[in-house]
Parts: C-alpha cells; sequence; structure tokens
C-alpha cells in the first residue's frame, strides 16, 4: 500500500500508537496536540520519536513533524485522524473548524456521534464540503508506556466506520482504507454511534466493580476478573434495550458479543465466551478511580444520548437510565443530558425517516418539515 500523508490530532494513548504505527507502517505522519495540553507532546517535539511495542510493528517510529499549531496541522494532510475522548471534541473543534476547508476528512476514533456535534459547528461557521466520520471504536486496545512510547495489544479487525454526509461514504472509506485496510461502513453515523461497545460494557462494568476500583485503585484484571456471569447479565440487558432502540430508529444493530468477535477481541459465543477468551480484553487492569474515562466518556456522550433517544422514539431504557442516574451520583456530576442531546446534534423532533433523509443528505429540517442547505 502507498505511502500517504496524514495527520493524527491527539496526545493521548491511541493517538501515539496510531501515530507510531502508521509511521512504522511508512505513512508521513505529523502529530498534533491542543495547545492547552501541549506537555502531553513536549517530550517528542524535538525528536519526533515514538517507542512502539506490542503485537503490531514494532520499533522507533519517526513522525514527520510534532505541533499545536492547527493551521499546520490541517494544512499539512486532507487526511485527519482524531483519536481523543468525546469530551475533548468541543476544545479540539475551537481550534480545528476555523482551518477546515473543503476536502478535508475528519475521522474520530472513536465518535459517540461526534460527527453531528462538529457538523453544527460547521454550520455556524460557513463552513461545507468537510466529510466527518467516527468510528465505532478505538483502532486498538493500546496504552502510552511512557512520555515517548505506546504499546499495542491487539488491533480492531475491520473498524467499523459511519461517514456524514453519508452520501460521501464510498470517497471517505477509500481514504480511510489507506490507514485501515479493513474498514468497513456503516449505513450512516448513527448507526455507528450506536454500535459503539464502549458504553454498553464499560458503565456497567466499572459500577458493579467501584468499591474494589476504589480500594485496590484498579490492581485487578477488569475483564478477566471483574466482568463475572452478573456483570455480563447487566450488560447483556443493557444490551437488549440498545438493540430495540436501534429497531425503532430503523437501525440494524448487532448484539454486543457479536460485535466483540467481528473486531477480534474475543472468540464467537455469548459475551462471557467472548470476553473471557479475549488475549487483548484480559491483559487491561482495571482504572486506578471511579473519575475513569470508562464513565465520564461513555456514560455522557454514550448511555445518557442513546436514553435521550430512546424517550424521543418512545422505547423505554430502564437499566440505561439507572445507569447514567447512578453515574451521576458515583461522580457527583448531573446535567449530563445537554452534553451530547438531540437537539445539540440536529436530531430533535424528527422521525427516524427524517433522521434518515438528514444523516445521508447532511441538510437540516427547517420548521415546515423541508430539508435546507446543507
Amino acid at each position: 500500500m502507498s505511502a500517504a500523508r496524514v495527520t493524527v490530532l491527539g496526545g493521548g494513548n491511541t493517538a501515539f500508537a496510531l501515530a507510531a504505527d502508521l509511521a512504522l507502517r511508512g505513512h508521513q505522519v505529523l502529530l498534533w496536540e491542543h495547545p492547552d495540553f501541549a506537555e502531553t507532546v513536549e517530550p517528542i517535539r524535538e525528536r519526533r520519536v515514538i517507542h512502539l511495542a506490542g503485537t503490531e510493528k514494532a520499533g522507533a517510529a519517526s513522525l514527520t513533524g510534532v505541533t499545536t499549531d492547527a493551521a499546520e496541522a490541517l494544512t499539512w494532510s486532507d487526511a485527519l485522524l482524531a483519536a481523543v475522548p468525546s469530551y475533548a471534541h468541543a476544545a479540539f473543534a475551537d481550534q480545528l473548524v476555523p482551518h477546515l476547508r473543503p476536502g478535508h476528512l475528519l475521522a474520530l476514533l472513536p465518535g459517540n456521534l461526534g460527527t453531528l456535534a462538529f457538523a453544527g459547528a460547521l454550520r455556524a461557521a460557513g463552513t461545507s464540503g468537510v466529510a466527518l466520520a467516527e468510528a465505532d471504536t478505538a483502532p486498538y486496545v493500546c496504552r502510552k508506556t511512557g512520555p515517548d512510547g505506546a504499546v499495542i495489544w491487539g488491533a480492531v479487525r475491520g473498524l467499523g466506520v459511519g461517514v456524514f454526509p453519508a452520501s460521501e461514504t464510498d470517497q471517505a472509506l477509500a481514504t480511510l482504507r489507506t490507514f485501515f485496510p479493513g474498514a468497513r461502513a456503516y449505513r450512516h453515523v448513527l448507526e455507528a454511534g450506536l454500535s459503539a461497545p464502549n458504553p454498553v460494557v464499560h458503565p456497567p462494568g466499572v459500577l458493579l466493580n467501584a468499591g474494589r476500583i476504589e480500594r485496590s485503585r484498579g490492581e485487578f484484571w477488569f475483564y478477566e476478573e471483574g466482568v463475572t456471569p452478573s456483570v455480563v447479565r447487566a450488560i447483556e440487558v443493557l444490551d437488549a434495550e440498545r438493540l430495540a432502540l436501534g429497531a425503532a430508529l430503523g437501525v440494524g444493530l448487532v448484539p454486543v458479543a457479536e460485535a466483540f468477535h467481528r473486531a477480534g477481541f474475543g472468540p464467537a459465543g455469548d459475551l462471557w465466551e467472548a470476553i473471557n477468551g479475549s488475549r487483548m480484553l484480559t491483559a487491561l487492569r482495571a482504572p486506578g478511580a471511579v473519575e475513569t474515562r470508562w464513565l465520564t466518556e461513555d456514560v455522557p456522550y454514550g448511555l445518557a444520548t442513546w436514553a435521550a433517544l430512546a424517550r424521543q422514539v418512545g422505547v423505554p431504557t430502564p437499566v440505561m437510565d439507572a445507569l447514567v442516574t447512578l453515574a451521576s451520583a458515583v461522580l457527583g456530576v448531573g446535567g449530563w443530558a445537554g452534553e451530547r442531546s438531540p437537539a445539540a446534534l440536529g436530531l430533535a423532533g424528527l422521525t427516524p425517516e427524517q433522521m434518515a433523509a438528514f444523516l445521508e443528505s447532511g441538510r437540516e429540517f427547517t420548521e415546515g418539515g423541508e430539508q435546507g442547505v446543507p
């Protein structure tokens, strides 16, 4: 596969692993981090080397550049891969939107419907012609090992990607397959967002292990020891609510156990078999505190959004609602309904048929129910 220019956005676990892996595979990689978090890339700014270990290509990966200048980063390449948590999307949009232009492809890895939030920011800025894509999960199970190092325990097989507007899917997927050869397309970004496995598995796992996490500071194997048969049962009930929401929206979703197997996380079977047979997942320690991305991202940008969409279309989600309420109590926060609400995503008041039309064309509905200019 020919080498390509690509800009990786972020400075955390996945961004480091992605930048290093792509560089070792021959691509020309520029790494950009938000200026407020410049300390994450400062250790590699001068030498521009990330030491990668694990199951993928390993070695010292030489990057083309490391910067906190958004104009430089977006001038370097039309392909932009953002590997940051959903709660960083708004801050990233503030930096990126002024420099996004027609021909850019911005992919969120993962997205949690962040494409629709970015689309709103682009509309407000009067910018069109930018393709937005989001994956259902991160491309790797990985961690940073130090200021200039990362490890990949496994790569996702067949990364699922939705594109906004969906009419741009073929062209966007052709570009993304340069970096993720097995990438497959969802019908649209709503299907991709509702297919994310993290909000299904992480919140029940963390909340039902909260005491152990705090007592041990995460010193146990999260999936192998913490996702016990009773925790799996809770996850499966939550997953049934997600599947019911998908059916009401006209979106065909697959059960989380099947999704884990398709992604290469574990063997075919029920969720217990997929998790306990996974070399990637059973290698993961628990988070060191309950104030973890597995709650602070996966609840307000995952479960809370799904629950709000379910209320809009009349689907009961008692377990989903309970997990959102419980996570709010455990973390001592509230007001999550507005983080990524249907209104914030341009979906409020739309029927499933209108949602599908909006996601396909990118054109919003007017008060009269007609689609306007994208």
